[in-house]
């Protein structure tokens, strides 16, 4: 973490440094720029490299063997060099967003204090010389990152106005890196937030999938409530702020969802989606009973036809889709030490053993959501070891399990393909849940042909 005593010190890759030492020997200036000089600075893993210069894409072009013109309209070149994928932009200014995303002009300018007004935050306008260790933070970007705040360059107004995504990504940048948003430039977001329409469904879903790699995407998503944000693009989620829970719930259904979100498994970002929607479906379900407690009567049912609405205006593929619905779905189930053996393997079927350990995890955080602290029920850690045993003994769960197949029972009985080949299997299946030891073909084959004689045959 930076410290914030002494010279700050930014380590960079040695092929950066030949790259930049490369455009100085021929005249140009030649800058580490944005999240690369932040991150270095904060101590925190650095991926990806951008370079700002005085030198035009076509100079980069004859001092560089491999430069691919990624976005040579605006000045951008993407340099393959020492193994490393540089983007490569010449300084420039930016004006007239006509779309809200994109500047209708740009404008080369020889200085990179020009190049850095341009930028959204104080914190990505840092700009670093690997040659001379210089650093040049005109807008105190390194005083903010001690402060751990977002703070937009100039007037925030202007900046929101200039591109639209930028009122998501002081969320995110706060969510990722743990800082607040400065009071002027929230209230920025909050006047600024319909600028969020002129943005395509497709990048909203890429800073979402960002904020939920956070550490606490719940800090985006609060700082999306507060300013109006969420009603512009996840409108479903914010009906639930206001929604009390009964019995051990300390939040609504807001702050409980985001909470459970934090709760879930970081690497995995779609389960970190279903934590977030898995109650998504409680504000539209939710009604008074005659004893005048609330109740969410099949909340996951309606929550799981919300969540797919949600992302498929997001742009998300079908099978995150399919993914979180199921989840999202399936989430709701109370455990007993009541529950038999089949009933074990019932339950696994109806999930899906793929599914199983992600259903698990999203539990775990559902019941860490419940008071935003570490708590996990000893009934749900019995019922784990409980799946967990079933599937070590190798109890079958699925139909791929079976001694059989539907080829088996065509051959067998000499009849073809259709409904009734469905019908015989789900039978099979369903008795073997009961009695794992009839899973043997021979059994199989005298149980298909009884079944089949007896209720299906003649009708």
């Amino acid at each position: 973490m930076f410290l914030g005593i002494g010279k700050p010190h930014i380590k960079i890759p040695r092929g950066v440094i030949e790259f930049s030492r490369i455009l100085k020997e021929n005249g140009y200036e030649c800058y580490v720029v944005g999240g690369a000089v932040r991150n270095a600075l904060m101590g925190k893993k650095v991926e990806d490299y951008d370079i700002a210069t005085n030198a035009t894409p076509k100079e980069v072009k004859t001092l560089f063997k491999r430069v691919i013109e990624t976005g040579i309209k605006h000045g951008t070149v993407t340099v393959l060099f020492k193994g490393l994928k540089l983007e490569v932009t010449t300084f420039r200014t930016e004006s007239d967003y006509s779309d809200g995303r994109h500047p209708d002009r740009v404008q080369f300018v020889p200085s990179i204090y020009e190049d850095l007004k341009r930028r959204d935050f104080t914190v990505n306008a840092i700009a670093y010389d690997p040659i001379s260790k210089k650093i040049i933070d005109p807008h105190s970007g390194i005083e903010d990152i001690r402060r751990k705040t977002i703070r937009a360059i100039g007037r925030p107004e202007e900046r929101f106005h200039e591109d639209g995504l930028r009122v998501l990504r002081a969320c995110r940048f706060a969510a990722q890196l743990g800082f607040k948003i400065e009071k002027a430039t929230l209230s920025g977001i909050a006047k600024s937030v319909n600028t969020i329409d002129k943005v395509s469904r497709e990048r909203i879903r890429d800073e979402l999938i960002k904020i939920l790699d956070s550490s606490k995407p719940s800090i985006a998503f609060i700082y999306m409530k507060e300013t109006g944000l969420l009603k512009k693009i996840i409108p479903e989620l914010y009906r639930g702020v206001g929604i009390e829970q009964r019995g051990l719930h300390c939040f609504d259904v807001f702050y409980h969802s985001v909470y459970t979100c934090d709760a879930a498994p970081r690497e995995n970002y779609r389960l970190r989606l279903a934590a977030l929607f898995h109650d998504i479906g409680k504000p539209e379900a939710a009604f008074i009973n005659e004893e005048g407690e609330i109740r969410f009567h099949n909340h996951e049912i309606l929550g799981a036809r919300i969540a797919e609405r949600v992302l498929k205006e997001l742009r998300f593929s079908n099978e995150e889709i399919e993914y979180v619905t199921h989840l999202v779905r399936h989430h709701m189930f109370n455990y007993t030490d009541e529950w038999s053996d089949s009933a074990v393997r019932r339950f696994i079927y109806k999930v899906g053993k793929d599914y199983i350990q992600d259903l698990l995890a999203l539990r775990r955080a559902d019941q860490i959501g419940t008071c935003n602290r570490y708590f996990i029920s000893e009934n749900l850690i019995k019922f784990e070891d409980r799946i967990n045993r079933v599937i070590a003994e190798a109890s079958i769960t699925s139909y791929k399990d079976l001694k059989i197949n539907g080829d088996d029972i065509m051959k067998h009985l000499k009849i073809g393909p259709g409904k009734t080949i469905g019908i015989i299997l789900k039978f099979l299946l369903d008795s073997v849940l009961e009695d794992p030891s009839l899973n043997k073909r021979e059994i199989l084959l005298t149980i298909a042909k009884n079944f089949y004689e007896e209720r299906l045959k003649y009708k």
